[in-house]
């Protein structure tokens, strides 16, 4: 029981990790390598051209650089944010956009604070539960004790935990940039 436990603690550190949170960051200066994931803020110039494509709410466009030629960026696209609100999620498609379509240019780089804090939390919600006792059999009754004859004797009492409900737009690191 124990070692099954101590896996699925490992895969839950897994997951989180994985995962991770990132964060964009306006790029400057020079421009990214391909293979690189970027972001653009999409303009209204950038509605009207890639409205017929895209659809005409764009308010940015996620995706990996494929390539960048005379100023144009070739992007296979994952995710296109709505002007309000909602996410369509895209499989790759190759868009073409043009430096005139696009008000800012971002960099999706990993947050290492935020990823921290993620597993620290984690971490910290597993020691807590391990902690209750909770992990073996959810009993907290002195197992050294030889109950008596009535079926009064052999109930084990068990600790309730409060979960709490907290609004995830609440939580700093799951909001959006």
């Amino acid at each position: 029981m124990l070692l099954r436990s101590i896996r699925l603690v490992g895969l839950a550190m897994v997951v989180v990790g994985a995962t991770a949170c990132y964060t964009l960051t306006p790029i400057r200066g020079s421009s990214p390598a391909p293979g690189t994931r970027i972001a653009f803020d999409v303009n209204d110039v950038g509605r009207v051209a890639l409205g017929g494509a895209m659809g005409p709410e764009i308010d940015r466009v996620e995706g990996r650089l494929i390539e960048r030629s005379n100023g144009e960026y070739l992007l296979g696209v994952t995710s296109v944010s709505l002007l309000r609100g909602g996410v369509q999620t895209w499989k790759g498609e190759q868009v073409v956009l043009k430096p005139e379509f696009v008000s800012t240019v971002y960099e999706r780089r990993l947050d290492k604070a935020r990823t921290g804090l993620a597993l620290a939390a984690v971490a910290g919600g597993i020691v807590a539960i391990a902690s209750q006792n909770l992990i073996a059999d959810g009993s907290t009754q002195d197992d050294s004790k030889v109950p008596g004859d009535t079926g009064l004797t052999n109930r084990k009492h068990i600790k309730r935990i409060q979960l709490l409900s907290i609004p995830l737009s609440r939580i700093p690191f799951l909001g959006r940039p």
